[in-house]
């Protein structure tokens, strides 16, 4: 109703820039950031000293993934109005997503200073201390930000990760459970009935164990069908259909189905990252005996047969993940930057399924990478390509979480601010006892990554 009464204000009177500003926010609102941005570029035509139509703007250009332009408008902003807090935020808010959270955490405390009450501030200033490592600070300002704000959902969010970062479980996976009130969550709903929380008991039971998330989380959560087997429970995993091959063996799974809108009859169910916190696992508990899934033994052969016979350690690499996953900016590694590990003393074998135009162009000139991900058809094949070598080198994504099941060696290549299941300060993982890990050190240093992994291979082929 607001919308359409100021598109006819602007109708009305369209040489009048306040009621295309207003416009704009109420289309930013709606979720239309481009139609924003729109409004917001003709209130500036018709008159360009308004500090807030540019603090908009920014706004808009940051929904819009177009970061730099984004910045430029939140300076213009306060170069109208050093005091405009709204800007200061935006500000924080792009800065972040520029990898420069140092400067994002001076602006919004500068917002802070000028208006101490300003919520979406203390949650810009939360996000950057996260961004920054700085998980203590993080996590007294989400406290803070909760006693204003106690039903913020992506507040409990910042709180879940500060604290499962920080390995402190209890605190962090209750935090956890308020995903499903946040804004973007698009895990498809159904009618299950009330899930399971720990407290009934399974003995005698179906449960149905459920994917919401990514196939690297299936995987690695899959491992609870164990867990809850052993107090009695019938256990119906259910998984993306692309993960049936390969989990149809994990132990404590009565039965393994693939996900469907109606599925099979049940007496409980619980979704996959619900588990943890309904078994009351903590750091030292995380069950972590691998492998819990298996490779087939004919496609392990087959994939032996077409690498052909082995000269030095062979080792696969995989360098990106969905161009989906919110983080992806932030985890992949464009191919050319690994160029160093082909020169370790290894054979290095591509298992990259999805490879971008530039990469594929690298790949063609670069005769000592072999490249097979174009030949994996499914997680049961990549599996098997996995089984067949001496190490998997990869990003955080799904074969990360393959190599860890099946107990293989896997070193992963991590960003300065990991994945809250990564922990901080440590080359290893409760998870997953084969894994070794390589963090940044800084923000997008993927160069020192690099170089100790190409350190580490030289070692191992020198075994």
């Amino acid at each position: 109703m607001a919308l359409g009464h100021i598109a006819a204000a602007v109708r009305i009177d369209p040489r009048q820039p306040a009621w295309h500003s207003h416009h704009g926010l109420a289309l930013f609102h709606t979720g239309d950031p481009a139609a924003a941005l729109a409004s917001f570029d003709r209130a500036i035509a018709l008159r360009a000293d308004q500090p807030d139509a540019h603090s908009n703007r920014a706004m808009a250009l940051h929904a819009l993934g177009r970061y730099p332009e984004a910045l430029e408008s939140a300076d213009r902003a306060l170069f109208l109005d050093p005091r405009h807090v709204q800007a200061l935020n935006n500000r924080g808010l792009v800065l972040r997503e520029l990898d420069r959270c140092a400067e994002g955490l001076a602006a919004v405390d500068r917002a802070l200073a000028l208006a101490p009450d300003f919520t979406d501030a203390l949650a810009s200033r939360a996000a950057l201390l996260v961004g920054l490592n700085r998980l203590a600070e993080a996590a007294e300002c989400t406290g803070r930000l909760l006693a204003r704000r106690p039903d913020d959902a992506e507040a409990h969010w910042t709180a879940a990760v500060v604290h499962l970062t920080a390995g402190d479980f209890a605190r962090g996976l209750p935090e956890y459970e308020w995903r499903w009130r946040r804004a973007d969550w698009r895990t498809p709903h159904r009618d299950l009935g009330p899930p399971w929380r720990g407290a009934e008991p399974l003995a005698g039971r179906t449960i149905l164990i459920h994917p919401e998330q990514g196939l690297g989380d299936t995987v690695q959560f899959s491992r609870y069908a164990g867990v809850l087997a052993a107090q009695g429970a019938r256990v119906i995993l259910e998984v993306q259909p692309v993960l049936l091959d390969l989990l149809t063996t994990v132990p404590g799974a009565a039965e393994v189905v693939a996900w469907q809108p109606e599925p099979p009859p049940h007496d409980l169910h619980c979704p996959l990252l619900s588990l943890p916190l309904a078994c009351g696992t903590t750091l030292e508990t995380i069950p972590a005996a691998v492998p819990y899934v298996a490779a087939d033994p004919a496609r392990v052969a087959d994939w032996s047969a077409r690498l052909g016979p082995r000269t030095r350690p062979r080792v696969g690499l995989v360098w990106a993940g969905s161009v989906f996953h919110t983080n992806d900016r932030r985890r992949s590694i464009p191919l050319a930057l690994l160029r160093p590990l082909l020169d370790a003393g290894v054979e290095v074998v591509s298992l990259q399924r999805d490879v971008t135009p530039a990469d594929r162009a690298w790949l063609a000139a670069e005769p000592r990478l072999r490249h097979w991900g174009d030949e994996l058809e499914g997680f049961a094949a990549t599996a098997a390509a996995i089984q067949s070598l001496d190490l998997l080198v990869t990003v955080d994504t799904a074969p990360a979480h393959v190599a860890g099941a099946l107990g293989l060696p896997v070193w992963l290549l991590l960003p300065f601010t990991p994945d809250y299941r990564w922990l901080l300060d440590r080359d290893d993982t409760p998870w997953y006892p084969t894994a070794r890990l390589f963090r940044q050190p800084a923000p997008g240093d993927w160069a020192h990554v690099i170089a100790r992994v190409g350190t580490a291979l030289r070692e191992l082929a020198a075994t």
